[in-house]
């Protein structure tokens, strides 16, 4: 029996496979024209550890550039103290670069101004300060910290003897740091305290106690602050109790009243980090953007000590016990 060809079942067939055709070839010029207009390869885009020179003292600074949209590229940046703040607008062309952000912490009501050159991996520009002084500072770009295997973990080594200062110093010219009964105490706001020992990866356990309204923090590399305050009934909030200072939000609230005993149970490994408060996970293997204000310096790349915030009021610790990675 001879087949009958429906030809008006093939000619819809054709029209259709031409209609997404054409499709197919419209959505790939738009996607080409897309990226384009927001490539990614842009030297201004991604994170840089930045170094401010600002009256004899280097600055240990952040900055993190990325595209909004077709032609927008925004950012974040950290100075020396206080928290991430947002770049709403960063203004690039052939190399150069420049933004402007209000201030925080800082003296005065100008704005932070910014201006830069991007060759290769490097940055280099001035900063116009609150003051109307001018600086200089250099860039570069922040290394991944990806790390190709788990750790394996070495023994436990106890970082406070409970008997004296060894194997800490504090990063002031005085000291306001004490032992008594087995407690590292900072009875009054003053200086940072550092353990001599630097580490990469490590899971770092301890205790700590606040009196109410005061506050301070643990710096995981003395680059990472994860946040110790009176914050018993507040939202969640990266300032607050369990938060990575400006950067990361805990899951929930698990302050317990002031002059209570608390723990910390944190794990860096590369710049991701767990925080584990008062027998709760509240943040889980989150990537660390960058340093924080108060850090000592910007070189992610290095080991770096734990570093124990003085300067904002009392603070007690006990049952300082690190293990870093092999």
């Amino acid at each position: 029996m001879k087949k009958i060809v429906h030809t008006k079942t093939r000619n819809a067939s054709s029209h259709i496979w031409h209609a997404a055709l054409c499709g197919m070839m419209i959505f790939l010029s738009a996607l080409s024209a897309y990226a384009q207009e927001v490539d990614p390869t842009r030297p201004i885009e991604g994170r840089w550890d930045i170094t401010v020179e600002q009256d004899g003292k280097s600055l240990p600074s952040w900055l993190e550039v990325e595209h909004s949209g077709h032609h927008t590229l925004v950012g974040r940046f950290c100075y020396a103290f206080g928290s991430a703040r947002p770049i709403s607008k960063v203004t690039y062309a052939d190399g150069k670069f420049s933004f402007a952000i209000p201030p925080q912490w800082e003296p005065g009501t100008s704005d932070m101004s910014f201006e830069g050159t991007v060759s290769g991996d490097k940055l280099t520009g001035t900063m116009v300060y609150t003051d109307g002084k001018t600086y200089n500072w250099t860039g570069v770009r922040a290394p991944s910290l990806k790390r190709q295997s788990e750790p394996v973990w070495g023994a436990p080594v106890t970082l406070f003897n409970g008997k004296d200062l060894k194997g800490w110093h504090p990063q002031g010219a005085t000291n306001q740091w004490v032992v008594e009964n087995g407690v590292l105490r900072s009875p009054k706001s003053g200086s940072n305290l550092l353990s001599d020992q630097t580490y990469n990866d490590f899971k770092l356990h301890l205790e700590f106690r606040y009196q109410k309204g005061s506050n301070s923090g643990v710096y995981l590399r003395g680059r990472y602050e994860v946040q110790i305050e009176d914050s018993k009934g507040k939202e969640p909030w990266y300032g607050f109790l369990g938060g990575v200072y400006g950067l990361i939000t805990p899951s929930e609230m698990v302050a317990k009243d002031a002059g209570e005993w608390q723990t910390y149970d944190i794990t860096l490994v590369g710049r991701h980090v767990t925080v584990v408060a008062n027998g709760k996970t509240i943040i889980s293997n989150q990537a660390i953007a960058g340093p924080t204000g108060g850090a000592i310096d910007s070189k992610e790349g290095e080991p770096g000590p734990i570093l124990f915030q003085g300067d904002h009021g009392p603070i007690d610790f006990r049952n300082i016990v690190i293990t870093p990675a092999k």
